[in-house]
């Protein structure tokens, strides 16, 4: 079921209308008792009179702006009515379902699921949408806002359970990660999740991660994992500035011919140059006064 346009006027002319329909009304009533007409002339003022005003003022419908009316004549739907403002349409058009077209947030709750390497962790998401199709989002579901909770809850779960939460966690450096890529996986959850909201007339216009973390159980001992990678990383970039910086050191020694070592006492002096590079503590130096070396 597709979304179509229902039929409606302005409502303003109306209000003209049921007002010059009422005075012609009180009119022929008034008439009619002044000439002494009888029931054959009063009764059908008092009657049909109140029956069209009633008809023609309950065909009055106000639409907010970004609010729109799904209208249904006799169980079938009937178009939906999105001009804002006071409109007239078919009286008999009952229910006159509203439907917001505006921007909608959803945060789902903390879900707990296992990532692509059986990892427990703790997962939730943003979801920015809005109502394209309000016949669809009528009709073709029971409750649309409660479709894209529990379809977009699903979507964070299979996305979670399809990728590992750090990329040191999996096997292919290069493979896609949780927390490494958040733009990429940004955008594959927005297409998850439209792609279960497609049947409803819902379009997904973001979703983003939220909270992204180990479960509890294993919390402590991740933490401990990262704080030893960052130790080993931090190590390799200390270690190869130390070299590069003793390799300076010799090369301007022998170049400017200020001293020279033999291999023993250049492996001596790398050893003691490394020592006080890497070292995490201040070292002290040992003043040598008694030779050359």
């Amino acid at each position: 079921m597709k979304e179509k346009l229902a039929w409606s006027i302005s409502g303003y002319p109306m209000v003209g209308v049921i007002l010059i329909w009422a005075i012609g009304m009180l009119y022929l009533l008034t008439s009619a008792i002044i000439a002494d007409g009888g029931p054959a002339l009063i009764v059908p003022p008092l009657i049909v009179g109140p029956i069209i005003a009633a008809l023609l003022i309950a065909g009055f419908v106000m639409v907010q702006p970004k609010q729109s009316r799904v209208l249904v004549l006799f169980g079938a739907y009937n178009g939906t009515l999105k001009q804002e403002g006071l409109r007239w349409v078919n009286p008999f058009n009952s229910p006159r379902i509203p439907i917001s077209l505006r921007l909608r947030n959803f945060e789902s709750g903390k879900n707990k699921v296992n990532d692509a390497n059986g990892n427990p962790i703790e997962i939730a998401a943003i979801v920015v949408w809005k109502v394209i199709d309000t016949a669809e989002a009528t009709f073709e579901v029971d409750n649309y806002q409660d479709f894209v909770a529990v379809q977009s809850e699903a979507a964070v779960r299979t996305l979670a359970s399809r990728y590992a939460y750090d990329m040191k966690d999996s096997k292919n450096s290069d493979a896609v990660s949780l927390r490494a890529n958040p733009a990429e996986i940004s955008e594959m959850l927005k297409q998850e999740i439209q792609d279960r909201l497609q049947t409803a007339g819902v379009e997904v216009v973001e979703a983003r991660i939220s909270h992204l973390a180990y479960a509890q159980e294993i919390a402590a001992a991740m933490l401990q994992r990262q704080q030893a990678s960052a130790i080993v990383d931090a190590r390799e970039i200390i270690v190869e500035g130390a070299v590069g910086m003793v390799e300076l050191a010799l090369a301007q020694l022998s170049e400017r011919k200020i001293v020279e070592l033999d291999d023993e006492r250049k492996a001596a002096m790398v050893g003691n140059l490394l020592v006080v590079l890497c070292g995490q503590q201040d070292t002290q130096p040992v003043v040598n006064a008694g030779s050359l070396y």
